[in-house]
């Protein structure tokens, strides 16, 4: 199968290597020093399940060297997705699909606002990763997961083609019977912990044992629940108390990538995560007091970390 990774961070780094050394063809697309790299020593990936290093790598920053392929993984934040849907453009051919794996529910629909429907399935992802370094990326989470689906939940030769080529590159693997209701679960998962980590400058070690912020974590989950559930969704009954009691068994230094981003002054996913809370909500009449509380509070750091506004450190 020839796949293009858009974005070779963390994600798009560990999935695409583990599927370069599986025998998939499969060319990064990386910018500046991370490219440069990546084509001179390959790509490092340091592993809770395994080091390994993909070299050579195939690398570009020109989407039109590479053409059409069979599937884009697309890897980068949820706010760089209207740039990177420019960038896809010269790779999607007659049976291109895309399946992008970044967090937030928005994504699926705004790919398919540019290509069609028929061209973007949904998916997720787990990963504690980072990027340490030009071409050298680091993932503490044993046997990170993966999880596609059609939009339409259909299954297709398509999605158990996919699903078969990562399972074959030792990948856990799932097709959900349902892709919504696990984009509203991850988005329930990781959103909320990184929100009022972020407002509350502290790991989930600390929010989840002083009562008042844990109480403010819990309800932040619970009104992912009901806008989910709003729409639709039909999220599982227990999903807050799943999530609650996952955070409870995580190391206590643990904190999202939106997280880190927001407290070390970058660009973060606030608009695409908590954002998207607010907007789903008001979308259908309802309030969201929680995720509006914390998007206002964010919000200045967010415009500041983009040079959209300037005030005193």
């Amino acid at each position: 199968m020839r796949i293009a990774v858009v974005g070779t961070g963390a994600v798009g780094g560990y999935f695409g290597g583990r599927l370069s050394l599986a025998g998939e063809n499969v060319v990064f697309l990386a910018r500046g020093e991370h490219l440069r790299a990546i084509r001179e020593s390959g790509l490092r990936v340091d592993s809770a399940d395994g080091d390994f290093v993909v070299h050579p790598a195939q690398a570009t920053d020109d989407a039109a060297e590479v053409g059409s392929v069979d599937v884009v993984l697309l890897a980068v934040k949820g706010w760089q997705v209207p740039g990177a849907i420019e960038t896809m453009r010269p790779l999607i051919g007659e049976e291109t699909f895309i399946a992008p794996l970044l967090n937030g529910v928005e994504a699926p629909d705004q790919l398919a606002a540019a290509f069609g429907d028929r061209r973007v399935i949904g998916g997720l992802c787990g990963l504690f990763g980072s990027l340490v370094g030009p071409a050298h990326i680091q993932n503490t989470q044993p046997r990170p997961w993966i999880t596609i689906g059609e939009l339409d939940n259909k299954h297709t030769e398509r999605i158990e083609r996919l699903n078969a080529v990562f399972a074959a590159a030792g990948l856990q693997t799932k097709i959900a019977p349902d892709i919504r209701v696990a984009l509203w679960e991850k988005l329930l998962f990781v959103s909320p912990v990184g929100a009022v980590g972020a407002v509350t400058r502290a790991p989930i070690g600390v929010v989840r044992t002083i009562s008042e912020s844990r109480a403010l974590l819990e309800g932040v989950m619970t009104e992912v629940f009901h806008v989910a559930r709003a729409h639709g969704v039909h999220v599982a009954d227990d999903v807050v108390t799943r999530t609650l009691a996952f955070w409870d068994a995580e190391s206590g230094e643990a904190t999202t990538s939106m997280q880190r981003d927001i407290l070390d002054g970058r660009p973060s996913e606030l608009e695409t995560q908590v954002g998207a809370v607010v907007r789903a909500a008001h979308v259908i009449g309802m309030r969201a007091p929680h995720h509006e509380f914390l998007y206002a509070s964010l919000l200045p750091q967010e415009r500041h970390a983009r040079d959209e506004i300037d005030f005193p450190e």
